[in-house]
């Protein structure tokens, strides 16, 4: 069984793209259905379409408030039998509507090590704060923000002389690893929630 994915993009999407890519090799287990932006020109339609992939522009200002929209979001998602939903650089808070209809079956990743740094410019909360190591997690998404189980940690030095740019690329490219593998152990049914802790299962 292949899980349907649904993916959530406001920006560039490279996480995304990290997506797509596990997704088009032959032995991994999930495949996006569809990529939805609240942008218009997000690049990360342009890499959807690129992929193949069903790209969905929901503009925020053809709704009255936001859960009318995410009601409409959450009616996308379904009628293309999404299993999982990945944000991927969503810059919009959602609703309880969303996370009732997708309860546990909703991932984000965050570039700081939560629960430390949560929420807008993590990168220069860590810089500011002077701490000696940041990083990138995979949690699932619930009603508080960049609260949910985590699911998946990777550990990034920051350098002595790092700014916001240089620690931010180098966090990157352990988003792009963990997200896709965040993505194959919920494909492969390993991952179980218990309270505040996400179980990895070891392999079948």
């Amino acid at each position: 069984m292949t899980l349907t994915v649904g993916v959530l993009a406001s920006g560039r999407g490279s996480n995304l793209q990290a997506i797509l890519e596990a997704c088009a090799r032959p032995d991994f287990p999930a495949r996006v259905a569809i990529v939805i932006s609240d942008r218009e020109r997000a690049a990360a339609l342009e890499r959807a379409r690129a992929a193949g992939v069903e790209p969905l522009w929901l503009n925020p200002k053809d709704f009255t408030d936001r859960e009318t929209y995410d009601r409409t979001l959450v009616q996308a998602l379904q009628s293309r039998g999404v299993e999982l939903v990945c944000q991927a650089g969503w810059m919009r808070i959602l609703s309880p509507a969303y996370v009732r209809a997708f309860a546990g079956r909703a991932l984000n990743i965050h570039p700081s090590l939560l629960p430390a740094f949560p929420g807008l410019h993590p990168h220069r909360q860590v810089l500011d704060y002077g701490a000696k190591v940041s990083g990138a997690t995979v949690h699932f998404v619930d009603e508080e923000v960049d609260a949910g189980p985590i699911v998946l940690q990777a550990a990034v030095p920051v350098e002595a002389a790092d700014t916001e740019e240089t620690l931010a690329a180098r966090v990157l490219v352990a988003e792009h690893r963990l997200y896709p593998e965040a993505i194959r152990l919920f494909a492969e049914g390993r991952l179980r929630i218990e309270g505040r802790r996400v179980i990895v299962l070891p392999e079948a």
